[in-house]
């Protein structure tokens, strides 16, 4: 059997369980009953879409859809440090 073929059955797979994950952390995001559930579900979300991006970028061979994951990577980091000084302090400051 070709490696490439069982490969490409692979990333099929894995995206079929990223785009699952999506519709579950799209729902947690819009229902969540904590301020916390929400920024987690889409922190999550950020996260899982950074990396559905590369698997992309290998797919269509494509180096710009790395740096854009790279780019939503940063901004799901910079999420969580600002939710988290908001949680600790109450404010967020620049």
């Amino acid at each position: 059997m070709n490696i490439e073929l069982v490969f490409y059955k692979a990333m099929y797979f894995v995206a079929f369980l990223y785009i699952l994950a999506f519709i579950l952390y799209g729902i947690r995001a819009l229902k969540g009953p904590t301020t916390a559930d929400i920024i987690l579900a889409v922190d999550c979300l950020s996260f899982d879409m950074a990396a559905f991006m590369v698997i992309l970028a290998i797919y269509f061979k494509s180096a710009m859809l790395v740096s854009g994951a790279i780019l939503l990577t940063l901004w799901a980091y910079m999420l969580d440090i600002y939710y988290s000084k908001y949680v600790l302090y109450g404010e967020v400051e620049v």
